[in-house]
């Protein structure tokens, strides 16, 4: 993409609005607008990050062997009183009528509708068991909407249901889920530490948040530090082994991680005092085993080896897609803007040119453009007539991992600058072992 014909509208000066890092750096970089309270436009480049982000949390489900569809926005109010939650559920919760007088609801969560679809299709325990999962708009009415994405009234979620004959095996379903979130995080370049949680509206005694630490997370964290540097790193996972996914499960939450409403003091005190650690953490993830909270009330049931109909044991598992990229931003900033991972990034290099107009130097950036784009890579290029000041502020500002940087002088010497953002390290290489480099970086073809 050449700047000169993309929409990126970045700002110079911090909306007044803007509380914290990633709400502030979004807005600047031009990556959302704000229509209303807690509702946001996705401008161009905060969507292409969306999706990156979205399409890693589809293929580590499918890799679990998890099924992707689509339930609607819109619920009727019905199903949610068959579970007994729709007066329970609160005021975040959006109720509205449609034009025939109908109670309805815009979904907050999908518990009751997906129960309706398995109950009404799914007969026999030999269909088990089954897990089926969307990533699909939400809306929760929040009193106090802020922080940007970080808290919004309507957010992008991936919510996923498992359907199993037993507990032991829903718990094999709930350690799957943990270990598969772990490894969608890390690929985002994150860690995402599971700390035992408080189940609140969902119901359950089992459940795990995912929290990435970070000063303005609204939820207070007491942890281990030694959980800190635990990793899935390269290793190969069997997910449909029952024995190594609860063995990771209790590796990584053997030692102490816990939110603030099932903090243990007595417990915490027993942790060597240089491992104790109190900080702020944002929840990306939660995951939740229920057993039979929802098939009970709703008649979800299946016909077991017996012939006798029993209640499917159940478990939902969540991850705020849309709330992730400001997690990213909160964990991956400096002074001058984002730096985002590879795994997310929008795109996979910048290309700024420091004397535009001039004929080497345009078309040694147009042929950098042209051999990153035959290598399956998205460059954007900055083609605008622009002081070089200018080009690399925007850079920095929107976060690309790296940037060729190709002036006159350096081309006189057959050379062009590879800049890391993260590191701001600088390197002068070829361009044609510049773009060989930004291939590998990214496994790229």
């Amino acid at each position: 993409m050449r700047l000169t014909r993309y929409f990126l509208p970045v700002l110079k000066e911090t909306p007044a609005e803007a509380q914290i890092v990633s709400h502030r750096l979004m807005l600047r970089a031009g990556m959302i607008r704000q229509q209303a309270a807690g509702i946001y436009s996705w401008l161009p480049l905060g969507y292409k990050v969306l999706r990156r982000i979205e399409q890693i949390v589809h293929e580590e489900q499918m890799r679990t062997g998890h099924i992707p569809m689509l339930m609607p926005t819109i619920q009727p109010a019905d199903l949610w009183r068959e579970s007994g939650r729709y007066d329970a559920y609160g005021p975040e919760m959006l109720r509205i009528r449609d034009r025939h007088d109908r109670d309805m609801l815009f979904g907050p969560t999908n518990e009751e509708m997906i129960t309706d679809i398995f109950r009404t299709h799914v007969n026999s325990y030999k269909d088990l068991p089954l897990t089926l999962y969307h990533i699909q708009w939400k809306f929760r009415d929040e009193v106090r909407p802020r922080f940007g994405v970080m808290r919004g009234r309507e957010f992008l979620m991936k919510d996923g249901y498992n359907f199993d004959l037993t507990k032991e095996d829903a718990l094999h379903a709930y350690n799957r889920h943990l270990v598969s979130y772990l490894r969608t995080y890390e690929r985002m370049g994150l860690q995402a530490i599971p700390m035992r949680a408080d189940s609140g509206p969902i119901g359950g005694d089992d459940t795990h948040e995912f929290l990435v630490l970070a000063d303005t997370g609204e939820s207070e964290v007491f942890y281990d530090s030694a959980v800190t540097d635990i990793r899935l790193g390269e290793r190969q996972i069997d997910y449909d082994s029952v024995d190594q996914c609860r063995a990771v499960m209790e590796e990584f939450t053997a030692l102490y991680a816990r939110t603030d409403e099932t903090h243990d003091q007595q417990a915490f005190d027993k942790i060597p005092e240089d491992r104790r650690r109190s900080a702020r953490g944002i929840e990306v993830g939660q995951i939740f085993y229920f057993g039979t909270k929802y098939s009970d009330p709703m008649g979800a049931t299946v016909q077991g080896p017996n012939g006798k109909p029993v209640p499917v044991h159940m478990g939902s598992h969540g991850i705020g897609v849309s709330r992730l990229l400001g997690a990213i931003i909160e964990a991956s900033h400096d002074d001058n803007g984002i730096i985002w991972p590879e795994g997310v990034t929008p795109f996979h290099c910048g290309i700024v040119n420091l004397k535009q107009g001039d004929a080497e130097a345009d078309t040694a950036c147009e042929q950098i453009y042209a051999a990153l784009v035959a290598k399956g890579l998205e460059p954007l290029y900055d083609d605008r007539d622009e002081r070089a000041g200018g080009k690399f502020a925007t850079m920095d500002l929107i976060g690309l991992p790296w940037r060729i940087t190709v002036g006159p002088r350096g081309l006189k010497n057959g050379v062009v600058e590879l800049t890391s953002r993260r590191t701001g390290e600088s390197e002068e290489l070829a361009p044609e072992l510049a773009v060989n480099r930004i291939a590998e970086i990214y496994q790229a073809p």
